[in-house]
């Protein structure tokens, strides 16, 4: 897809992806070596109440789900990030889903060829609860003259 086949509205819904524990662990041991990560006995302890993936964890799965359900020409390249929050923790077992819709396309002033788009996404479980809403924007080309 090109900057020529978005509209403000349009909505994209990515395939879904399992998450398990030992996923969790292996990312926390890695990236985000804290306890509500990495113990799921000692993680009942926690403000967390049991075992928790990394928020970057499940940023980084979000960001594979939008480069698969939006599928420009050019790649999904980052203009930035608006927003980014996780209003609950994703857990083993959790199927993660990215709705994502274009709310705004700002084009280029300087690059005639180009825009700014604007995207409201919500990454989900399988039971339909927000686990992490942020707000990119993706530099997006026009379809090659």
């Amino acid at each position: 897809m090109y900057l020529d086949d978005l509209y403000v509205g349009q909505k994209f819904v990515s395939e879904g992806y399992p998450l398990d524990e030992a996923q969790i662990i292996a990312y926390a041991r890695q990236f985000d070596p804290q306890v509500f990560h990495l113990d799921p006995e000692a993680a009942k302890h926690t403000f967390f109440q049991g075992l928790a993936a990394s928020g970057w964890h499940t940023a980084s799965i979000s960001m594979l789900l939008v480069t698969q359900s939006i599928p420009l020409a050019d790649g999904v390249i980052g203009g930035g990030m608006e927003e980014l929050a996780w209003p609950q923790p994703t857990r083993p077992g959790d199927v993660l889903q990215v709705e994502s819709e274009i709310v705004e396309i700002i084009p280029s002033q300087s690059k005639p060829n180009r825009a700014l788009v604007r995207v409201l996404s919500h990454t989900k479980n399988q039971r339909g609860e927000v686990l992490q809403r942020f707000r990119p924007k993706m530099v997006c080309f026009k379809r090659p003259a």
